[in-house]
């Protein structure tokens, strides 16, 4: 099956629209694998993905994850580079996000890379389950604490580029809205080609 690809609706530089972006709950992902794999729940794939793209979905995801800021749930929003890891957009939303926010993110990110899919997806697969995670992939429990198999950490691909490019990572809230968040966003900005 062809991933679902998305291209921006508006050209780049332009002001997010402030009716692009949900409020009230986000939306549960599917939590059964195959009902994942259909609607795209491993990774999004791009037309095209540059630092003014991540920088619009950081903008977008900043201005949803307020509302739960302001609800006294703060989040970390960090979007990088997969061939270098560079960080290309990271931000806080609210007050009270703690170092361990950064630890959650590198693990998500981690996990990302090295298997190419959401991390939610491996929460999925896995049913949660860290150590049947850490017994499947032959790894020490040190090794394991470098991975989070929990929903928030979503690989970025172009289409017709092999591999992943760049990888979304959201921390703070619960897990299936770190992930929901994401892919909420990006349907209410860019539109399926």
């Amino acid at each position: 099956m062809s991933p679902k690809v998305y291209s921006a609706r508006h050209h780049q530089g332009a002001v997010v629209p402030s009716d692009v972006v949900a409020t009230g709950p986000i939306p549960s992902p599917p939590s059964d694998l195959e009902a994942l794999k259909a609607e795209g729940g491993d990774s999004l794939t791009f037309d095209q993905f540059t630092v003014d793209d991540a920088w619009t979905l950081g903008l977008l995801l900043r201005r949803r994850l307020s509302q739960f800021a302001s609800e006294g749930k703060p989040t970390l929003i960090s979007i990088a580079l997969a061939n270098s890891r560079q960080v290309v957009f990271q931000c806080a939303v609210g007050s009270g996000t703690a170092p361990d926010n950064e630890v959650w993110v590198a693990r998500k990110r981690s996990a990302v890379l090295r298997w190419g899919c959401s991390t939610w997806m491996l929460h999925c697969k896995f049913r949660g389950d860290e150590e049947l995670f850490r017994a499947k992939y032959g790894m020490d429990a040190a090794t394991a604490a470098g991975y989070a198999i929990h929903g928030g950490g979503v690989p970025v691909r172009v289409n017709g580029v092999e591999g992943v490019v760049a990888v979304v990572v959201v921390s703070g809230l619960k897990q299936h809205e770190d992930h929901g968040v994401i892919y909420e966003a990006v349907r209410g900005y860019w539109r399926e080609v």
